[in-house]
């Protein structure tokens, strides 16, 4: 996903992330200056190329976000998304979980690179871990507030690292598969937030239904949103485009893109106090 076809929200969002250079901008709430930077790190014998942001007009302590990719790999998407949660006032990392910094830009090529996570769960348990100990290092982390977001193949990474037990204070999934490893309630220690399309295919009613089961006889601390019209990948502005070039039923759908994003804001608060 390499070119981005912009309106309305999307575009806004590129206004602050179009360059690799650090960036800044007058906000009501002062100065924000926004640093960005490529890490390297290592775990699960792999050498991982991560992307991290924050605002650096301040010292002071802050929650951590990290940001689990499309199956394309760490692209600019993920990255700009990483910006963005930075200007919120995080310290965000955008997670690496093919290593080498790999990216592909079709759908057979990203199957075969995503389809070991799905059934290795522990595999993306220890690259997603070597992330955490990764931005730990950083003198701004607060290690005590720790959150991660995933979109699509990522969605479904970080609801399975949460059921695995990681210390997350929540984990938001975007338009991620709900299946994963079965839900123990003694393990599981994050909030969970999941913004759905109504229209995906790739998420069916039986999926949602399972999900929503086992999270309530869990007890566990969850919130499900669904937006109507909105298919797989609603969030990402590419995705008309590539939906028509790969003949894949996904597309942009900025509506719902607004209220997920604002979901997981409201989220984050609650979930940070």
């Amino acid at each position: 996903m390499k070119k981005l076809q912009l309106t309305g929200a999307a575009a806004m969002l590129l206004l602050i992330a179009c360059n690799s250079n650090s960036t800044s901008k007058t906000m009501e709430t002062g100065k924000v200056s926004i640093k960005e930077e490529s890490v390297s790190y290592s775990g699960d014998s792999v050498t991982m190329k991560g992307f991290v942001a924050w605002n650096e007009a301040t010292d002071a302590k802050r929650p951590v976000v990290l940001i689990v990719p499309e199956w394309w790999g760490l692209t600019d998407y993920a990255k700009n998304r990483a910006k963005q949660l930075a200007e919120l006032g995080y310290l965000a990392i955008a997670v690496d979980m093919y290593g080498n910094g790999t990216i592909v830009d079709n759908p057979e090529a990203a199957g075969k690179l995503a389809g070991p996570f799905y059934q290795n769960p522990q595999m993306a348990k220890a690259r997603f871990d070597a992330a955490v100990a990764k931005i730990k290092t950083y003198p701004m982390a607060d290690t005590t507030k720790i959150a991660a977001i995933g979109y699509c193949f990522g969605g479904g990474i970080v609801l399975n690292v949460a059921r695995l037990g990681e210390n997350l204070k929540g984990a938001v999934c975007f338009h991620g598969s709900l299946n994963g490893v079965p839900l123990d309630k003694k393990l599981l220690k994050a909030d969970i937030l999941v913004c759905n399309g109504e229209a995906d295919k790739f998420v069916n009613a039986e999926e949602v239904d399972k999900f929503k089961k086992a999270m309530d006889e869990a007890g566990a601390s969850y919130t499900f949103r669904s937006y109507p019209g909105a298919t797989h990948a609603f969030t990402n502005p590419a995705a008309t485009e590539t939906g028509k070039k790969f003949n894949m039923p996904i597309a942009y759908n900025a509506a719902a893109d607004t209220a997920s994003f604002n979901e997981m804001k409201l989220f984050f608060e609650k979930i940070f106090k």
